[in-house]
């Protein structure tokens, strides 16, 4: 994971200081690009160790269509319950834990009435898509609603996601970010998109290709300088490498029915845990 200490290195650089929403403070950048080969091996950062059956669960939760934070905590995942306070829901209308329309509501139900799922389930169209016309230059995803965004604590910051199919075999994804905290969530974000890349391929009947991640703002938190110096001085190890079992998981069926028990993250070896405070 090279890639990503070059990314915690360009920030620093070049990045330039800025107030912002949380009143935390941040050295922002504006724009960026980088490229994991996913055939090269699993990208999960090695110089902290990030814990990946937390990222699997809450992609499963996005996947599943759910917004109710006590889903995800009951999967022993608790990484967004500083927007599902009842002082945080409070402000939309909502009981506390009802995150509101952001990921798995945008993914599965865009435009709809929230919470009733009568919008757009993009996940279906994205899969039959892939099935029906794999040379499609329309496999995309959106998670920005104009109409809605302004209706949660945290509208979603990886916004939007395209695939594309190379020979009819090889899946490429490339994800736009309009928003992203590169210590904390830069890291979840990369091994959480390569796995939605490896898992639509495993149903599709697919090979895995390249993962391109495209940031708007990418910063480093005031309060994280000391955890990316600290992360920066360690030498990145071996990549690990991802199988997924279950042969018989097909189609958006399949891709709803994967659960972690399916999937096997062979060698991942890591520096240990950095801890650092979340803005909220």
């Amino acid at each position: 994971m090279r890639q990503y200490h070059e990314l915690l290195k360009h920030i620093l650089a070049n990045g330039v200081t800025h107030e912002d929403r949380t009143g935390t403070g941040t050295i922002s950048t504006f724009g960026y690009q980088t490229r994991f080969d996913l055939r090269e091996g699993f990208p999960i950062v090695t110089t902290k160790r990030v814990p990946f059956r937390w990222v699997a669960e809450e992609l499963f939760w996005f996947l599943s269509g759910s917004t109710d934070e006590a889903d995800l905590r009951a999967r022993g995942v608790d990484i967004w319950q500083e927007w599902a306070t009842e002082e945080q829901t409070y402000r939309f209308g909502r009981e506390a834990g009802d995150l509101g329309p952001v990921y798995g509501y945008l993914w599965r139900s865009f435009g709809g009435d929230y919470p009733y799922m009568n919008g757009v389930d993009q996940i279906a169209r994205l899969i039959r898509e892939i099935e029906t016309n794999p040379n499609s230059r329309r496999l995309i995803v959106t998670g920005w609603n104009p109409e809605t965004c302004d209706d949660v604590a945290l509208p979603p910051c990886h916004t939007l996601f395209q695939f594309k199919i190379d020979n009819g075999k090889t899946l490429h994804c490339q994800l736009y970010q309009r928003s992203a905290d590169a210590f904390l969530g830069v890291p979840f974000n990369i091994s959480s998109y390569a796995l939605l890349t490896h898992m639509i391929a495993h149903v599709c009947g697919l090979e895995v290709g390249d993962f391109i991640h495209t940031f708007g703002d990418l910063h480093i938190y005031s309060n994280h300088l000391d955890q990316v110096n600290e992360l920066l001085s360690r030498e990145p190890m071996p990549l690990p490498r991802l199988e997924i079992n279950g042969d018989d998981l097909k189609g958006l069926n399949g891709l709803t029915n994967l659960k972690f028990e399916n999937l096997k993250l062979e060698n991942y070896q890591s520096w240990g845990k950095i801890a650092a405070p979340v803005a909220v």
